[in-house]
């Protein structure tokens, strides 16, 4: 059975930076793509930034240039670092796994950009 458990979400004011992580209960090298979105209160889950078994990655615009996703194949976890955080950035950020055709989710970390 698939786990993913976000951690690293907080409270931060704007133009400060978070890291996010992601580990999975077993091997994420043989995930299709690892990736991140996000659900902000009334607004649907977006993608932010995903990357493929073979490290490309892909990012939402609005958040180009300043996160940066990550994968460490040997301890099976996902990162997200985000630089310049914006109150914009408020949501719960959720991990996702893809492969074969099917999602897995974490539970969600709240991260929330306000001074």
């Amino acid at each position: 059975q698939v786990q993913l458990v976000e951690s690293g979400g907080g409270l931060v004011q704007p133009g400060g930076s978070l890291r996010l992580s992601c580990a999975a209960s077993g091997s994420i090298y043989s995930a299709d793509a690892m990736g991140w979105y996000r659900q902000a209160p009334g607004k649907q889950r977006e993608l932010v930034a995903t990357i493929s078994r073979g490290g490309s990655t892909n990012y939402a615009e609005s958040v180009k240039g300043r996160f940066t996703i990550s994968r460490d194949n040997a301890r099976n976890t996902v990162s997200l670092q985000m630089n310049s955080l914006k109150p914009e950035d408020t949501a719960v950020y959720y991990c996702n796994r893809h492969q074969y055709g099917l999602n897995y989710w974490g539970q969600g970390t709240q991260v929330t950009v306000s001074s």
